[in-house]
């Protein structure tokens, strides 16, 4: 596969030209140093790191896995990982975009995020050790006491411990009301924490000093289910360097993420210390949630680039048959793969959905800024309601979209694409986790239209298809724009009257929630792809004639290719929504099976 190359004049289009990130960054109070050099230094040196060190860990790390040793309960990372671990610590990284009080740097989430990207792409096992840390951080950083945040947040932002969330068991994933670890009071202010959790990301390893857990468990008076559950940290290492009784039973022998260490967790009366309220710990969790739902997402998109890079490459080089309309390269034995139709297809697809998944990263992450940091509450409100309304949206629709990549990238390759050695069936194994965990995709969807559209009647959706609303009016005699406007008027009027309809099915049947949900979130993402294509093309248009024109006409003719070939999906997707909830619940289920 061919060397990962960071997207860096993509990244300086989204974040300067179509969001103009500087224009309101810096005047937020606390990111008045976060200037477009600063921008600038920080994705140049992350690009550096992740081409030069990231990268070329990939494949053999998947190859090898990581170790579990029986006898002492340790695992060791692949060659490399913990030395470049060492390295993005040295950088500053960890750092990035936390709190000054405990050593973080401060910078804004819309740097932060095309960091991350890059990560995803170069090496997405390792990133996931930086990224649980981030996650636990944040958690801390949200609900802890004073004392908690002193402890843990200073060597979570060195990077020299690291953090990890301890949710599932072995017979609860999202139904976490049928949580079994207890919790008992110890009589000094900590708990003495007993249980199993699994599929714990990163919860072994060599690469740092410590690890923190963040563990769901029940206090013994707590009600029986969700509104039972206490958030308590864990660490490994207390303190003062002793040793707490939690370690790792074993590791799972996994699809892909081989170098992750997905561990089984044992947790023997180990001491933890309430964080949060008792019996609030699903609402400090899902801090670390959410966070970790964009996480997820920016690794669809993170594979999904570093597929159509392979695959782009292949296709520029790979001879065989000649064009259709005649032969392309008649010094040579046959054409590149890039001039047939098919091959164009799946590399559209694949930059398509990219370029417009990153997009959408770099508006939540502005959101995010501006409601952490902006000083009118109403504009924070508005931001939360954003990032609120998709974040569901952005772990589903660019996962599923980034595993599409991943397989069409493969699909480039041919035979070659299924052996190991080139590289794609690794991105497609590596994509596929993230449908499934931080709640499935089709949990996200239920999300999506239950809690955040049906529950408040419409009200962040409203707010989001206004932003569309006042674009397609400000573009209505706009005849370069005209292939967006028309069809994105028309999907508006559409979600607004299959999400009534919806709503009034529902309150009859629930069921028909369930039944409309998944295609409900991918329709609301193709309303939000097709939206920032147009926004891409305004841009573009209106830069042509002022150098790099290349990469403007680029910009237009892949959101034509989306407009013209993946949009018109979202006519099946309200076919399948109107086809209502009957057509699924009709079969009794000792009919599935004779």
């Amino acid at each position: 596969m061919p060397a990962y190359k960071a997207p860096l004049r993509d990244f300086d289009f989204v974040l300067n030209e179509l969001i103009k990130v500087q224009d309101i960054i810096p005047a937020l109070p606390g990111y008045e140093e976060a200037t477009q050099d600063i921008f600038t230094s920080y994705l140049e040196a992350a690009a550096q790191f992740c081409e030069s060190e990231l990268a070329p860990l990939n494949r053999q790390a998947d190859e090898e896995g990581c170790q579990f040793d029986p006898s002492t309960k340790a695992v060791t990372t692949p060659p490399g990982f913990k030395e470049a671990y060492k390295q993005y610590c040295e950088l500053g990284f960890p750092a990035l975009d936390c709190d000054p009080t405990y050593g973080g740097q401060g910078m804004p989430k819309s740097l932060a995020f095309p960091v991350m990207e890059m990560q995803c792409s170069s090496n997405v096992a390792w990133s996931m050790y930086p990224g649980l840390s981030h996650g636990a951080y944040a958690a801390i950083h949200a609900h802890g006491t004073p004392e908690q945040k002193a402890t843990y947040l200073p060597r979570l932002v060195d990077g020299s411990w690291t953090g990890t969330m301890c949710l599932t068991e072995p017979h609860c994933g999202t139904d976490l009301g049928l949580l079994k670890t207890r919790a008992e009071p110890n009589g000094d202010g900590s708990y003495s924490i007993t249980g199993t959790k699994i599929f714990i990301s990163a919860g072994e390893h060599d690469m740092s000093d410590n690890i923190i857990h963040l563990v769901l468990a029940r206090l013994p008076d707590a009600p029986k289910d969700v509104k039972g559950i206490s958030l308590f940290i864990v660490p490994k290492y207390h303190a003062d360097g002793s040793r707490n009784p939690v370690a790792c039973g074993s590791l799972e022998h996994k699809m892909g993420i081989k170098a992750n260490a997905t561990a089984v967790i044992n947790l023997d009366g180990a001491k933890g210390y309430l964080i949060g309220e008792a019996n609030k710990g699903l609402s400090c969790m899902f801090t670390m949630m959410n966070a970790a739902r964009l996480g997820c997402g920016m690794q669809g998109l993170g594979i999904g680039e570093a597929s159509f890079q392979g695959a782009l490459a292949y296709a520029r080089e790979r001879l065989q048959m000649r064009a259709l309309t005649g032969a392309k390269c008649p010094d040579k034995a046959a054409d590149p793969i890039i001039v047939h139709p098919d091959v164009r297809r799946m590399l559209l697809t694949q930059k398509a959905y990219t370029e417009a998944g990153r997009a959408l990263t770099a508006l939540l992450a502005l959101q995010l800024d501006i409601e952490d940091k902006h000083p009118d509450a109403a504009a924070r409100q508005d931001a939360a309601d954003l990032v609120a309304l998709l974040t569901p949206v952005a772990k589903a629709f660019m996962t599923d979209n980034g595993y599409e990549a991943a397989n069409m990238g493969m699909q480039v390759f041919g035979g070659h694409g299924f052996i190991r050695e080139w590289g794609m069936e690794q991105l497609v194994r590596d994509c596929r986790i993230s449908q499934i965990y931080e709640g499935t995709n089709g949990i996200q969807a239920i999300d999506l239209l239950g809690r955040k559209v049906l529950l408040d009647q419409g009200q962040k959706l409203r707010k989001f298809t206004k932003q569309i609303h006042q674009f397609c009016q400000a573009n209505e005699g706009n005849d370069k724009l005209a292939e967006y406007i028309a069809p994105l008027a028309r999907l508006m009027k559409d979600v607004g009257e299959v999400t009534m309809g919806i709503g009034m099915a529902s309150l009859q049947n629930k069921d028909e929630a369930g039944a409309a949900a998944t295609d409900y979130l991918r329709l609301i993402g193709h309303l939000s792809y097709a939206w920032l294509w147009a926004r891409m093309a305004e841009v573009a248009h209106a830069s042509l004639g002022q150098g790099d024109d290349a990469f403007y006409q680029a910009k237009i003719a892949t959101g034509r290719f989306y407009m013209a070939k993946l949009f018109p999906e979202v006519h099946t997707l309200l076919a399948r929504i109107k086809g209502g909830a009957a057509p699924l619940m009709a079969l009794d289920e000792e009919h599935f099976a004779f």
